[in-house]
């Protein structure tokens, strides 16, 4: 018997719910699809109509949060008169309150793309496909309303974004500070930099260069203890640059 788009919606979100609350309280390893089925009061076979693998069904939680993330975002009211910058911080908010609930679930299945390493590849990460469209839509609107400088590579520096967002969520794991602050720093101090570097045409110069630190040191910067103050003065550069202009 065929069931409903619905019903499938809710299986599937059912199957992911009783995923999370069993490799939190028990670990990757020791978690079963058997196990994950049967908590979510669906039949052992059934759960591989959904996932193939346990890993499938994890990638699934990410590729469903970004979604959710997406969905969230673009029903922001008013989104229509933000401002790039101020698109990009409200999506990357979306994404870290969707996983928020379920950081710890996050923090244990984040070593799925150190033993996986080909999800680092491409558009494998779950959701990038998604962020990168996103990305994209947002660079070319704000290109034609004169926001920012002529791109001529908003297809990669959309997918660089894309990845940027993976490894804030990498350096939020580790954030420590009061309700996320340093978070919320980084994120801000970043984003700032990108969009005045787009605003003075610098991105252009720096082509394929940029995309190659971005996309093999980003995740080392974030982790190091100067990261902040090395995004900030770099964005007190560019802001005095650009005001200096005639």
């Amino acid at each position: 018997m065929r069931i409903s788009k619905s019903q499938q919606d809710k299986n599937q979100r059912q199957l992911l719910a009783a995923a999370v609350e069993l490799i939190v309280s028990q670990g990757y390893e020791r978690t079963t699809m058997k196990q994950i089925a049967r908590a979510a009061g669906l039949g052992d076979a059934t759960i591989y109509k959904y996932f193939p693998s346990k890993e499938k069904l994890v990638l699934g939680y990410y590729e469903l949060a970004v979604r959710e993330a997406l969905a969230q975002t673009l029903k922001t009211k008013g989104l229509a008169d933000y401002g790039l910058q101020e698109r990009l911080q409200r999506l990357v908010d979306a994404v870290l309150e969707c996983l928020l609930p379920d950081r710890e679930f996050v923090a244990i299945t984040r070593g799925l793309a150190r033993d996986n390493p080909l999800l680092l590849l491409g558009d494998a990460l779950p959701g990038k496909a998604a962020l990168k469209a996103q990305f994209e839509a947002w660079l070319a609107e704000a290109e034609a309303a004169g926001q920012i400088a002529a791109c001529g590579f908003k297809g990669l520096l959309a997918g660089l974004m894309a990845d940027y967002v993976f490894a804030i969520v990498v350096y939020w794991l580790q954030d420590e500070s009061a309700e996320f602050s340093d978070t919320t720093q980084l994120t801000d101090l970043s984003l700032g930099l990108l969009v005045l570097m787009l605003e003075s045409g610098l991105i252009n110069k720096l082509g394929e260069l940029g995309g190659f630190l971005l996309r093999n040191q980003l995740a080392r910067l974030l982790q190091g203890g100067g990261a902040l103050e090395l995004l900030s003065l770099a964005r007190r550069g560019l802001g005095a640059a650009r005001e200096a202009r005639p």
